[in-house]
Formats: C-alpha cells, structure tokens, sequence
C-alpha cells in the first residue's frame, strides 16, 4: 500500500477514534441519567428504553474498534 492511501486510512482511523469517543461520552450521559431514575421508575418503559440504548451503544462502541483494529492493521500499525 502506498503512503498516501495509507495516510488517507490512518485519518479514517482518527476520524472512527474522535467519534467513538464522542459515542462513549453520550453512553456515560445516559448511564447517569438511568441511574438517577427513581426507584419507582425503574423498570418504566422509559427506564427499559435508556438499557436498551446504552446497550446498543456499547455494542456500536464494540463496532468501532473492531474497525479501528482493522484499519490499523491494513497499513500494518495494528
């Protein structure tokens, strides 16, 4: 691989890195504002919803690394 198409995937890489980071900022928001749902609130649909999107953003979060790693290894940094 030449180095410009190598420099091209590393900036993919840091832009995948800036946002991952980004995603891991508004799963911890959204785990703070689960945990300070009322007890008598937890379990309400709206508390089930917040779960579910920390769950599908820590598997997004999972995704992203995967294809960081990948990057990282096709221009033979990984």
């Amino acid at each position: 691989m030449n180095r410009i198409r190598k420099k091209e995937l590393r900036e993919i890489a840091d832009q995948l890195e800036d946002l991952k980071d980004a995603l891991e900022t508004v799963k911890g928001e959204e785990e703070d504002a689960r945990g300070n749902t009322p007890e008598n609130l937890q379990g309400s649909e709206r508390y089930e919803a917040a779960e579910e999107a920390v769950s599908n953003m820590e598997d997004a979060i999972s995704s992203m690394e995967d294809a960081i790693s990948s990057i990282e290894e096709a221009i033979g940094e990984g």
